[in-house]
């Protein structure tokens, strides 16, 4: 079944349907012993076939449409989730991000990205997490507070980013070790952390699937703006999955994934400063971006 996008040609008018469709779709739900799902069910239908029903939507097109899933199901492995893709360029994850936000003061969140499938090795505080050593030296650092500026010793962060091709390890398991430009760090007693990486540029998501598709379709690009993934977490606080954005880099206002903030846009500062250079442990001159992230009380 074909997953090439285009119209079916004009819709011709819908045959007549006896009773309420709508109505009896969502009264056969009415047993669900779940409400929240009960809930969701009824809404999904009804929204489903006003769609339809303003669309004129043809045979054919809703054929398409299925076939479409299936492939972008058929594309997902155990390194891939062409859904989740999916959900992200129509903007979907982060809406869903921004809906569910923790209400407070604390770091603004994004979208988690597709990428996270696997799990990010443990790694000491100023470890490097550029193990293929490509790329302009940079070190990460900054605080885990509590909404009220209180440090946070002992929170954990998860870390990660593509390499200087734009690429995650899972994705190049032949060329990148595992783990490389991942890390599971654990902040210090005064709520500090800090790591070394190379600079990260823009990159486009994966296009060799029916997502790809979709944005050739529609003429729209596949780039992310340069970012480097965070999910932050520490007792009795909301978790929060973050990035943050290298300041004036491309794409910072067309993200492909509609993630970017204002507010996690942040500088990577050229630094030649030796003596700080020795301390973090990279080549002087070097790049370094400051950021704290805070978290909200649950």
């Amino acid at each position: 079944m074909s997953t090439e996008f285009r119209s079916a040609g004009p819709a011709g008018e819908p045959g007549g349907v006896s009773g309420d469709l709508t109505g009896a779709v969502v009264e056969s739900f009415a047993g669900t012993a779940d409400p929240r799902l009960r809930e969701l069910l009824g809404s999904l239908t009804r929204h489903l076939h006003d769609f339809v029903r303003e669309t004129r939507l043809t045979g054919e097109e809703w054929e398409r449409a299925v076939g479409f899933l299936t492939a972008t199901g058929q594309a997902c492995t155990d390194t891939r989730q062409e859904f989740i893709l999916l959900s992200d360029v129509l903007g979907v994850s982060m809406l869903v991000e921004t809906v569910n936000a923790a209400a407070g003061p604390g770091t603004e969140s994004t979208v988690l990205g597709p990428f996270h499938m696997t799990e990010s090795p443990v790694r000491e505080l100023g470890a490097d997490i550029d193990l293929l050593g490509s790329g302009e030296p940079c070190v990460v650092s900054g605080r885990v507070l509590s909404d009220d500026g209180t440090p946070l010793p002992g929170a954990v962060l998860d870390v990660w980013q593509a390499d200087t091709e734009g690429f995650y390890d899972v994705q190049q398991p032949d060329v990148q070790p595992p783990g490389n430009g991942r890390g599971l760090f654990t902040a210090d007693g005064e709520g500090r952390f800090w790591f070394r990486t190379c600079v990260p540029d823009a990159y486009p998501i994966p296009t060799d699937g029916p997502v790809g598709d979709l944005l050739r379709a529609t003429g729209r690009h596949p780039y992310r703006p340069a970012h480097i993934h965070f999910i932050a977490d520490a007792p009795g606080h909301e978790p929060v999955t973050t990035h943050i954005f290298v300041a004036g880099g491309r794409y910072l206002d067309s993200d492909a994934v509609f993630a970017v903030k204002q507010s996690l846009v942040q500088d990577f500062t050229p630094t030649d400063d030796p003596v700080l250079a020795r301390e973090f442990g990279v080549a002087n001159p070097f790049r370094h971006a400051r950021f704290d992230l805070v978290l909200n009380p649950r």
